[in-house]
Formats: structure tokens, sequence, C-alpha cells
């Protein structure tokens, strides 16, 4: 069931007609990891931005459900380089809804690297985060991915 309501989601978000393609604004892709599912990223300055994930873990006993929810901060010109590499770093909530587990929610510290490939309105991204999981139990988990998403223009 769950992955079903990420494939409708998916759907839902490519079957629109009016969307264009441009450089910062809404992007959308997937991500690889913990979890693997669908990126959602959304600027709301030059240098800020939202980050949401949803998908599923397929690592230990957190397998299921997983949603992740950042503030993310950016830093154009700490990578000096011919090429647009971006250092991010933000702050955030997880949640995890684990196949035969309890329930999980934690916060969670990213940082990664961003790629924007020259005239394409694409990311690609790669990125690590610590999480504190704080319910039903405290302990400290990683979280790591790495993906590529579609800026479109509405």
């Amino acid at each position: 069931m769950k992955i079903v309501i990420t494939l409708i989601l998916l759907f839902l978000l490519f079957q629109s007609s009016t969307i264009l393609s441009q450089d910062k604004d809404l992007g959308a892709g997937l991500i690889l990891g913990d979890p693997s599912g669908l990126s959602v990223k959304y600027w709301t300055s030059e240098s800020n931005a939202i980050d949401l994930a949803i998908g599923y873990s397929f690592i230990g006993r957190g397998a299921g459900l997983g949603i992740h929810l950042d503030y993310l901060y950016h830093v154009n010109n700490l990578i000096k380089s011919e090429e647009t590499l971006i250092v991010y770093y933000g702050y955030g909530l997880r949640f995890r809804f684990p196949d035969n587990n309890p329930n999980v929610f934690g916060v969670r510290g990213v940082s990664g690297v961003l790629w924007y490939p020259k005239n394409l309105p694409i990311d690609v991204f790669a990125e690590i985060a610590p999480s504190f999981r704080l319910l039903p139990t405290a302990s400290l988990d990683f979280s790591f991915g790495i993906g590529s998403r579609y800026y479109f223009k509405f």
C-alpha cells in the first residue's frame, strides 16, 4: 500500500502538461539510499531550500516507509571548479514507519554536495545525514542518499 501511494504521487506530479523547465524553483526526482524514492526540493531564496523525500528503506530493523523534511542552506563558492558544485547543510525531521516495528520519529542534520550540469535543468546530489531518533527509544542513526531532480516552472 505504501509503495502504491508513492507511485500515485509520482504519476500525478509528472502528468501536468503546463510545466516548463527552469534552473531553480521546484525540482522533483529520485533518491537512492536510505530511503529510496521520490525527492522534491523547493527553493525559498537563492541560498535556501526545503527538501522532502518519501520512499522505502530496505536497511535493517527500520525497513519500511521513510519520510524526511529538511531546511537547507547552500554555500555556492566553497568548491572552486569550472562546474557548478554547491555544498549544502541543514536540519530537519525524520519519520519512519517500519514494517514490523514501532513507528520512529527523530531529528536529523544533513550535509551534501550538489552539481548543476551546464545547460540542463537538473541537479545531481549526494548527501549524508546523521539522525537522532527520539521515539520510541533514543539512538543515533545515519542516512545517506544520491539522486537527481528535474526543475520545473509552473
